[in-house]
């Protein structure tokens, strides 16, 4: 199914005919119960939504990424003359930076479910750039064989390498594609679409806040008059063009011929507005799974906790998107030979480090028990190491920590040095100790 049938950008079709997917879900993005339409544009005008994908955006794009290789016996090391590295830690494009490569697709993920990015590969197939895809303007379609193929539909200018306009079809190993959630593995649902009435709520209590300032903050009410109105309009008109709006809030109105002003609105505080405001922003936080003080809501959070929610949501939040990004790149960037070989990674360890006491404890823990050095620790810290002469390489451990078999070892030869009896002295040395010559 393409991602413009998807969301309501086109017509479904009756049948599925060579495309991966397919189904009636233009009604996910569109006009809610609240009455207030939700799309990507109108999602993101909300504080929360904003704040929420700002959040996750910018912290995917701040991990340092890099690419590693496997090492014969065991373990990895990081390599810096791979041609992906360059691409991926420092320059996607001439156009853009990796953050606000990674931070621009992570967007697009959070919103539409969706991110794609144009790959040009050189005459060998490795990556030289890569260029984000707008997520509404790509359709996932197969051929005849089976085969995925992207078309992207092209009517601006935000591509330098797309020459003609219209329907551009793209070949799966030109297409760097990170699905969110979804029920076929093949195309990502979109999370405000899949919430739109949560996100409908938000933007009509946000325009309800809005126009009940714009009313004076003020209620409304009645004016009452003892007699007979001629002219019940004029009245009205007089009154709202001196009292109305926050311009004139406060004003000290002046009644005539015995008129009464009745209030008849229901205050904010009376109609729980504040609190509905307030639980949509959680819902909206639940929907992204932010913890709720990233939003800006400390009414549950203290000192004591906050450190640990900002772990969870390394771990709970943070850490699947990061996999997800992982394994799409290395799926769509490494060439078939270098997949057993090559691995992509993004460190989140310096999120998870913790305060600095906590941080010094590890580290002491480690040291004390031999499984950690001092350029361990300091390549941890992003110090210099130190030489071998300076014993940054060395790996120490406590006395008292050592194989049941050795113990004891160092006491038995105490012992034994004790025991052994002491050399003859020569007559000549035992005389002099007589005083004899």
């Amino acid at each position: 199914m393409g991602i413009k049938s998807l969301f309501g950008f086109g017509q479904a079709r009756d049948k599925p005919q060579d495309k991966a997917a397919d189904a009636g879900y233009s009604f996910l993005f569109g006009r809610t119960t609240s009455g207030k339409p939700v799309n990507e544009t109108t999602a993101m005008q909300t504080t929360a939504v904003y704040a929420c994908v700002r959040i996750l955006s910018e912290a995917v794009a701040s991990l340092p990424i890099h690419v590693y290789q496997y090492k014969e016996g065991g373990g990895k090391e990081m390599v810096y003359d791979h041609n992906l590295y360059q691409v991926l830690h420092d320059e996607p494009n001439p156009e853009m930076t990796s953050f606000v490569f990674r931070e621009t697709l992570m967007s697009h993920l959070l919103i539409w479910g969706n991110a794609y990015a144009q790959i040009i590969r050189d005459g060998a197939g490795r990556v030289l750039a890569l260029y984000p895809l707008l997520p509404n303007k790509v359709d996932v379609q197969r051929d005849e064989k089976g085969e995925i193929y992207y078309v992207y539909s092209r009517n601006t200018e935000e591509n330098p390498n797309f020459k003609q306009y219209g329907d551009i079809k793209l070949k799966k190993e030109d297409v760097l594609h990170i699905p969110g959630l979804g029920f076929d593995g093949l195309i990502g649902y979109s999370p405000i679409a899949m919430a739109k009435n949560a996100v409908g709520m938000t933007l009509a209590c946000e325009e309800y806040g809005a126009s009940f300032f714009a009313n004076g903050a003020n209620p409304g009410g009645v004016l009452e008059h003892p007699g007979v109105l001629k002219d019940p309009s004029k009245v009205r008109e007089s009154w709202n063009a001196v009292y109305r709006g926050t311009n004139n809030a406060h004003k000290i109105a002046v009644l005539e011929e015995g008129m009464k002003y009745q209030q008849i609105g229901i205050p904010p505080e009376e109609a729980q507005f504040l609190e509905t405001r307030k639980f949509q922003i959680n819902e909206i936080a639940r929907l992204y799974r932010i913890p709720p003080h990233m939003v800006g809501d400390l009414e549950k959070s203290s000192f004591s906790n906050i450190e640990q929610q900002s772990l969870e949501f390394v771990k709970y939040t943070l850490d699947p998107w990061v996999i997800r990004w992982e394994q799409s790149l290395q799926k769509a960037l490494l060439l078939p030979g270098e997949k057993g070989k090559y691995f992509i990674k993004l460190n989140v360890d310096g999120l998870l480090r913790g305060d600095y006491q906590s941080r010094m404890n590890g580290y002491s823990i480690g040291r004390q028990n031999g499984w950690l050095s001092a350029n361990d620790i300091r390549e941890m810290e992003d110090l210099n190491p130190l030489s071998d002469e300076e014993g940054g390489n060395l790996y120490l451990i406590n006395g008292n920590m050592c194989k049941l078999s050795d113990a004891g070892i160092f006491a038995g030869q105490t012992q034994q040095e004790e025991s052994e009896p002491e050399p003859e002295e020569k007559p000549l040395e035992n005389n002099r100790k007589r005083g004899k010559r």
